[in-house]
């Protein structure tokens, strides 16, 4: 079970406790994209990522999904928005300090979706 932190005592998280923080988590994370989102700004820290760019990296997002998926990530201090002082002026994004602490899930769920491919991709053969 998870902790919580209630008044300085640490205690376990009640399972409805734990499914209201997974719904949370859902909310703030799920759909197709965010999870993408964040991975691909997260391998890319060194760089200047701009929207065009990121649309390019991440297969089959439409500009209209983008820029929702950026809004909302940036409204949960996920990523920052940074107007750069260019003609034209251009923006870009960057994973921010907090959204970084979605790197282990991502990488849970990374290393998850190796596997998964991997044991579906042996029972197909076995099909055979």
């Amino acid at each position: 079970m998870s902790k919580i932190i209630e008044k300085g005592v640490e205690r376990e998280a009640t399972c409805t406790e734990e499914l209201f923080a997974m719904r949370d988590s859902l909310d703030v994370l799920g759909g197709k994209w965010k999870l993408m989102i964040l991975r691909y700004l997260t391998n890319r820290t060194a760089q200047l990522i701009h929207f065009k760019k990121l649309q390019r990296g991440i297969d089959g997002i439409s500009a209209k999904m983008l820029s929702k998926e950026l809004k909302e990530l940036e409204m949960n201090l996920l990523i920052t928005r940074t107007i750069q002082d260019t003609k034209p002026i251009t923006v870009t994004y960057a994973v921010t300090d907090y959204g970084k602490s979605v790197l282990p899930v991502t990488e849970t769920l990374v290393n998850w979706g190796i596997i998964h491919r991997e044991k579906i991709r042996q029972s197909m053969g076995d099909q055979k």
